[in-house]
């Protein structure tokens, strides 16, 4: 297959770099464009107001493109300039810390393969429920086998599968969970500190309140140490409120 590898946490980190050598050791052709430095949480947002710079990166056996702007900027710039066809498929990942339920909005990760997936092209985002791995060759495996073992061709179209690894070996997880994603969001607050001269600022913290979550739902039963697997897609339209909303406009009587 030829694949189009990408992630949020940087060109360097440690799960961009365990997939492409998991990947490409099994055979795939595998084009690395991310950003060249670290993109968290910054959703689907693209680079409109500055150019986009490319650099070239070569690390022993590691080779790929630094691209100077956001996930979704080095699948955009990968798809439309850089490579001379759609590859097979687009994988972003591995990234530090889960992205589940909310997440998946804020998610770099997650967007880099929507990203891919709105472009018609098969898209898988991975992460692991940790901040700090240090070794991910073994999670970069589970995904290569996966790959192979997929029909890509199954997928919906604009569809994104969304892989989490629990904060444990693999051979320690519990199994493959097909869920749905968790619904319940963050109970964010904001913690009041001072600089060394003494000026305010503010660090967002959040925690998910677990007694609310689905007890079926990804956070949960990643919190289980299972590997979970989520089918998402992104044609957002509450048509069910459309039908609402249209009972409710004809009673109305609503000059323009």
């Amino acid at each position: 297959m030829e694949i189009l590898l990408t992630n949020d946490d940087g060109i360097h980190a440690l799960g961009l770099k365990a997939l492409f050598t998991a990947l490409a050791g099994a055979g795939h052709k595998v084009h690395v464009v991310a950003p060249m430095t670290e993109q968290s949480a910054v959703g689907h947002s693209l680079t409109i107001f500055s150019p986009i710079k490319v650099k070239k990166i070569r690390e022993n056996n590691f080779k790929g493109l630094g691209i100077s702007g956001t996930p979704v900027d080095c699948v955009k710039w990968a798809m439309h300039f850089h490579l001379q066809k759609k590859p097979d498929l687009i994988v972003s990942g591995i990234n530090n810390g889960a992205n589940v339920g909310i997440d998946i909005l804020y998610s770099g990760t997650v967007s880099a393969a929507t990203e891919g997936a709105l472009a018609g092209v098969p898209s898988l985002a991975v992460s692991i429920d940790d901040f700090r791995p240090l070794d991910l060759s073994h999670q970069a495996h589970w995904v290569q086998a996966f790959i192979q073992r997929f029909d890509w061709t199954r997928l919906p179209y604009q569809n994104v599968l969304n892989l989490n690894f629990p904060a444990c070996e693999v051979h320690e997880a519990r199994g493959v969970r097909l869920c749905p994603q968790t619904t319940v969001v963050y109970r964010d607050f904001y913690q009041l500190r001072e600089d060394p001269r003494g000026n305010p600022y503010y660090w967002l913290g959040g925690e998910i309140p677990m007694h609310r979550v689905d007890p079926e739902a990804d956070r949960a039963l990643l919190s289980e140490n299972y590997i979970t697997l989520t089918p998402l897609q992104f044609e957002l339209t509450n048509h069910e409120v459309m039908d609402e909303l249209q009972e409710a406009l004809s009673s109305v009587n609503i000059q323009p």
